[in-house]
């Protein structure tokens, strides 16, 4: 039997999906399950035993009809028995329709049963466990599959020998020896504007964990947002600077992901780096966008390596009174609702519980 699996959009999407094709080769141990997804989420599929074959489905076949049609041939050339369509667009709706796959599934909406044999609906109305509805409505497209309870949820990331030893040759290089002292990533950018905490006020955390932890710092950052974390290391204080490795980054998804393997803590904004930190069993403590959903992405914090902080749980009356585009237009203004002595009050508990002390 052979399966195809689909989710396009961003980093984040396509690592909780994999949950798919990891428990389809938990169940069908012979079966050959393919990925398609974006060229930039590619890294975070590489060495998942769970993948046969990963298909990119390029920018320039996205924006010609001529070009995806000529796309759909080759996968109706694979001759899938199954599709899992976990993202529902209209390209990812056609490429399903006309794969040739017996059986086709995806989410309800209006239109799908025109394209899909199996429509799932999915959980809106709240979390049903506390897994989170990103988690929940991925399992949901396994059901016409796997009727049994599915106990295996996580994403996870696979990382070689070889990727683990440059990430620690990379830290020796700076001086960085993993285990002396606390050594916790800060994302300090969020992958939109209205997904990032406020610098200045990243930075009051920065100090603190560094006081609390006598913590190394490095940032998720890449080279053309030099500008920006120079920014957040400018506001820090100058004991803190002296703690913070400001040029010590990866260039490429894998070297980050090997690198954030060896951090006690990935501390940020919600995003891509927290769900790849949650896969790679590394704790998080997250900082959502007001307008962020948070039933959707507030994931695993049934685990105490996992806390985060949403306004919606610190003052849900704001979002009774204001719909999620008003709340988004005025981010910052919400953001500045965010207490910073709870923010920091609740990140002492969150270092004590996960026995994090100073080196």
């Amino acid at each position: 039997m052979k399966i195809l699996v689909i989710q396009q959009k961003r980093i984040g999407d396509v690592l909780t999906s994999t949950i798919i094709s990891n428990n389809l080769k938990k169940k069908f141990p012979n079966v050959e399950v393919d990925y398609m997804c974006y060229s930039n989420c590619v890294d975070v599929l590489k060495e998942n035993p769970n993948i046969n074959h990963i298909i990119v489905l390029p920018e320039p076949i996205r924006k010609s009809y001529v070009k995806l049609f000529q796309f759909i041939l080759g996968i109706r050339n694979n001759k899938y028995d199954v599709v899992i369509d976990a993202y529902c667009k209209l390209e990812t709706n056609l490429i399903s329709l006309f794969s040739g796959a017996k059986d086709r599934i995806s989410y309800h909406k209006g239109y799908s049963n025109f394209f899909y044999n199996h429509t799932i609906k999915r959980f809106k109305n709240g979390s049903k466990s506390e897994l989170g509805l990103a988690i929940e409505n991925r399992l949901l497209l396994l059901k016409p599959l796997i009727k049994e309870e599915i106990t295996d949820y996580k994403p996870k990331v696979f990382l070689t020998e070889t990727e683990i030893k440059k990430a620690k040759n990379l830290l020796h290089k700076f001086g960085i020896q993993t285990g002396n002292k606390p050594l916790i990533m800060f994302g300090i950018l969020g992958s939109e504007w209205y997904k990032t905490y406020p610098l200045e006020k990243m930075s009051e955390i920065i100090d603190f964990t560094v006081e609390q932890l006598d913590a190394d710092v490095v940032f998720n950052y890449i080279p053309s947002q030099k500008e920006e974390a120079l920014k957040v290391f400018n506001f820090c204080d100058p004991k803190t600077q002296k703690r913070i490795y400001l040029d010590l980054y990866s260039e490429g998804l894998r070297p980050f992901l090997s690198l954030l393997s060896q951090c006690n803590m990935l501390i940020g904004n919600e995003g891509g780096a927290v769900n790849m930190a949650k896969a790679l069993n590394v704790p998080t403590f997250s900082l959502f966008s007001p307008s962020v959903d948070k039933e959707t992405w507030q994931i695993f914090e049934n685990e105490k390596e996992n806390e985060s902080v949403h306004l919606k749980d610190l003052k849900p009356e704001i979002y009774e009174q204001n719909d999620a585009k008003f709340i988004k237009e005025n981010t910052f203004k919400y953001f500045n609702e965010y207490p910073i002595a709870l923010i920091l009050d609740k990140l002492k508990t969150f270092f004590i519980i996960n026995n994090l002390k100073k080196g």
